[in-house]
């Protein structure tokens, strides 16, 4: 019998307690996999495919303070812009059932220029171009409403003191599924007579002039009434998950957690089972065993628990992300969480960490215990 079979042989010894390791340390390694892929989406890619172009200018002293209008032309003559949006945020009720979806006002001609990177049919676009009073809604959140083409969709306002009667001209899919309807700000600019900006858009001509655009604009209204803060937008995503508080110190605490739990399952796994066989040490002992050669074997035993439970949690996370993905309420949540090579690499470190750290020393007391001794061991 080879060593390899040797130690699988042993692991089915206890099936049960197998088994039941497999999924303690299962469940630790997916908890982990979630958590690697939550951190890589927050502070490693960009949460939409055009993002390496695009720029958020908003208010310098608070997000919610608005600019002036005026600012769209002066920025658009700034070297290296190729266009800019308008994003406003109108607040309305929608059928008396509070908000539920975000409404975003811009400008229809501009808007899909900046996000180029968003699907929507050209004669969609167009009639939307057209109309004073049209609309295109996020496609996932234009399913859920039930909202078909040439519906009309009625918002009460509450911010401003007037009411929209929208028609729906189009669905768009982007990359973010944000579950938003957008329309024509001068809808709201002329009926409620409000010239203001709460976020301008900008689009770069390269990636290589984004930092060079935001500080030419912040330069450009250093010295006015409402200065302005320009960033990139995965920059300013990670402001928005900055607000949601430490992020980065809740994550590293959990993954503490996870990789403290999973060495306190595997330990205890292995000390078991290694106090079980004592006897059948001894004798492997006298057999001609070397102590390297079982610390090996009890080892590779941990090791093979750990590894079949990452592979568990590697099967499940897919699964899991899979169907959360393809359901109406999880979409959104499936941005941040997407499982790649990176993120099943970090849980197979810790698992192969875990393997060998949890079985070195009850190991190495045993495969070094007197043979007289461990003959006569009763546990």
């Amino acid at each position: 019998m080879t060593l390899s079979r040797f130690v699988v042989r042993n692991l089915w010894r206890n099936k049960r307690r197998t088994v039941l390791t497999v999924l303690s340390l299962g469940f630790s390694f997916l908890l982990l996999t979630f958590m690697a892929s939550i951190w890589r989406s927050f502070y490693y890619e960009s949460w939409t495919r055009g993002s390496a172009l695009r720029l958020v200018c908003r208010h310098r002293v608070s997000f919610f303070a608005a600019m002036p209008s005026s600012y769209r032309e002066k920025i658009r003559a700034v070297p290296g812009v190729v266009g800019v949006a308008p994003m406003n945020h109108f607040h309305g009720l929608y059928k008396d059932q509070g908000e539920g979806f975000g409404q975003i006002g811009t400008d229809p001609s501009e808007f899909l220029q900046v996000y180029d990177d968003y699907e929507i049919p050209g004669e969609q676009v167009k009639a939307w171009q057209q109309d004073p009073a049209g609309a295109v809604a996020d496609r996932e959140l234009a399913r859920t409403m039930g909202w078909k083409l040439g519906d009309k969709i009625f918002l009460r306002g509450q911010r401003f003191p007037t009411d929209l009667e929208l028609t729906l001209r189009g669905t768009v899919k982007g990359s973010f599924p944000a579950g938003v309807i957008y329309f024509n700000w001068k809808y709201v600019q002329e009926a409620a007579h409000y010239d203001k900006a709460e976020v301008l858009l900008l689009k770069a001509d390269s990636p290589e002039h984004v930092g060079r655009i935001s500080r030419q604009v912040d330069e450009l209204f250093h010295n006015s009434t409402a200065p302005t803060r320009a960033e990139s937008e995965h920059a300013f995503d990670l402001d928005m998950v900055a607000t949601l508080g430490n992020v980065k110190a809740f994550i590293l605490s959990i993954c503490g957690a996870v990789l403290f739990t999973s060495l306190l399952v595997a330990a205890n796994t292995i000390a078991m089972s290694i106090r079980e066989r004592t006897r059948e040490v001894a004798v492997l002992r006298t057999l001609g065993f070397a102590p390297e050669t079982i610390m090996a074997l009890f080892v590779g035993e941990s090791a093979a628990l750990c590894l079949g439970a990452w592979l568990l949690a590697t099967l499940a996370a897919y699964g899991l992300i899979y169907a959360i993905a393809h359901s109406a309420q999880g979409v959104i949540f499936a941005v941040f969480v997407k499982i790649n090579l990176s993120t099943v690499i970090l849980p197979l470190l810790v698992a192969i960490l875990v393997g060998g750290a949890s079985a070195v020393v009850p190991s190495r007391r045993a495969s070094r215990m007197n043979i007289v001794e461990a003959l006569r061991y009763v546990g």
